[in-house]
């Protein structure tokens, strides 16, 4: 199985803290770092959720150049994160979608856009990418239009996203996640089994995004591939930092 994951993607750095006393200078935590995780977050998660389901997938990546580095400093006890530092986010540059590129689309046997609106991806990009596809998703933090949405067999907004595009005439292919609740599919809520305990949701989307896509190749089943995507996720939350499932 071939697949292209395409967008944006970044470090995703969790500088884990011990934190027991309050600066003397100004009423904030002092924080000790005790460990260091770092991981490929954004479009680079997307990547790593698949290689969990399946180390075997031969998965392509188009993605920027340029460094992207999100750091987190939490709280190791609690993981309440204190802050969050990005960087490089405001240089990335404009992807190049030659015809070489366009044409070469139709090899793969899934597309993956994951589109953060940084300046990576236009919309005729994402159009084009989409309408080129043979089986395609996308999830994106953009406005997006009718025509975009029409040219793919999936896309996936979460409730804040969609609430944003309310202006979309078709929702016949529009995954709209919603948190704890579940996932909404053409009016239809498919209800997410909760973890134990939820400690951290950064990345479950990306998590959602991969499995549904690659279960709905397997089995062409909407309803197994969402809850199976449902599933994955409510694992990842369950874990610190962003996690994949497996």
């Amino acid at each position: 199985m071939n697949i292209l994951v395409i967008g944006e993607t970044c470090n995703d750095k969790f500088v884990y803290c011990s934190s027991d006393r309050l600066s003397p200078e100004a009423p904030v935590p002092i924080l000790v770092p005790t460990n260091i995780i770092e991981t490929q977050g954004m479009s680079g998660n997307v990547v790593r959720n698949l290689l969990s389901l399946n180390f075997k997938l031969k998965i392509d990546h188009w993605s920027q150049k340029n460094k992207v580095d999100k750091i987190r400093y939490v709280d190791k006890k609690s993981n309440h994160i204190f802050i969050r530092v990005d960087s490089g986010d405001k240089d990335i540059e404009s992807f190049n979608l030659s015809e070489d590129l366009i044409n070469n689309l139709k090899n793969y046997d899934i597309v993956i856009v994951s589109d953060y609106n940084k300046g990576f991806l236009s919309s005729d990009d994402i159009y084009t990418i989409g309408v080129n596809s043979k089986l395609s998703i996308l999830d994106t933090k953009r406005n997006i239009n009718d025509k975009i949405v029409n040219s793919y067999s999936f896309i996936k907004l979460n409730e804040k996203e969609y609430q944003q595009n309310k202006n979309i005439k078709d929702l016949s292919n529009v995954l709209i996640t919603l948190g704890s609740i579940g996932v909404k599919f053409r009016d239809k809520i498919y209800p997410v089994q909760e973890p134990k305990e939820t400690i951290d949701v950064s990345g479950a989307g990306d998590t959602f995004t991969a499995s549904f896509i690659l279960k709905f190749y397997e089995t062409n089943n909407i309803e197994k591939s969402i809850n199976f995507a449902n599933n994955m996720s409510s694992i990842v939350v369950s874990k610190k930092g962003v996690s994949v499932p497996n």
